[in-house]
């Protein structure tokens, strides 16, 4: 496999930041600067990027309903309960395909393939999320029209969303709504509906891309199968 592929695969970094490092004399092969963008790591070979060894497993992913009070991430210095916690029999050294808020349940992928996570998780890409968003207020179509129009948010631009009302509570004073989008940034949806004066009680994802949680409960994960993993991929590199 070529250097900055071994290297992105590994999550080190993309194939164009890995090239850079190489370019920069960060990076060893069997303790030689490695100065070759098209060297073939071979089997037996000890690669490592500023002194720190780097290992290719074979690339695995794995798709987790998320419960929430459950941190994304590897590990936690407060002590809270991870998703890798939910994953104990795998094996592999997996991560979170960006993340979901503790409060927040629903579809995340993990993985052990660096490129793969650039190539999901970057802008341009736009691959469809859909989060099921369970609001105070009564929504209508006069005050969910801005998250269809495009928004500034903290400074940052949003992209225009797609949303579907589910289901008003007008007892409860509340509403259940759909809401697609294909950015990530920090509590994006909870952000959006709070702009627009819905602030959410509770919120989960249902889809990514073309890929459900039909079938898995809350806790539950499985393996993803090759065809699902090319789907995305594919819907990431038509865009």
């Amino acid at each position: 496999m070529r250097i900055n592929k071994y290297l992105a695969h590994a999550g080190v970094a993309s194939r164009r930041k890995a090239e850079e490092l190489i370019l920069a004399g960060k990076v060893t092969v069997n303790n030689a600067v490695m100065d070759n963008l098209a060297y073939q790591v071979q089997a037996g070979d000890r690669v490592e990027v500023d002194g720190v060894a780097v290992y290719n497993e074979e690339p695995v992913y794995y798709l987790l309903n998320k419960p929430r009070g459950v941190i994304s991430a590897v590990s936690d210095d407060k002590g809270r309960k991870t998703v890798l916690d939910l994953l104990g029999a795998v094996k592999e050294r997996i991560y979170p395909v960006g993340r979901l808020d503790w409060d927040t349940s629903g579809l995340l992928i993990l993985t052990n393939d660096g490129e793969f996570t650039n190539l999901m998780t970057h802008p341009r890409h736009e691959i469809d999320k859909v989060y099921i968003a369970k609001v105070e207020g009564q929504a209508n179509k006069e005050n969910l029209r801005p998250l269809t129009l495009g928004m500034t948010i903290e400074g940052k631009k949003i992209s225009p969303a797609r949303y579907e009302i589910l289901k008003q509570d007008k007892a409860k004073n509340s509403s259940v709504v759909s809401l697609t989008i294909h950015e990530g940034q920090n509590h994006q949806v909870k952000n959006m509906f709070k702009a627009v004066g819905l602030p959410v009680q509770k919120l989960s994802r249902s889809q990514y891309g073309t890929l459900t949680l039909d079938g898995l409960q809350v806790g539950q994960y499985r393996r993803m199968t090759k065809k699902e993993v090319s789907q995305l991929v594919n819907a990431a590199q038509n865009k």
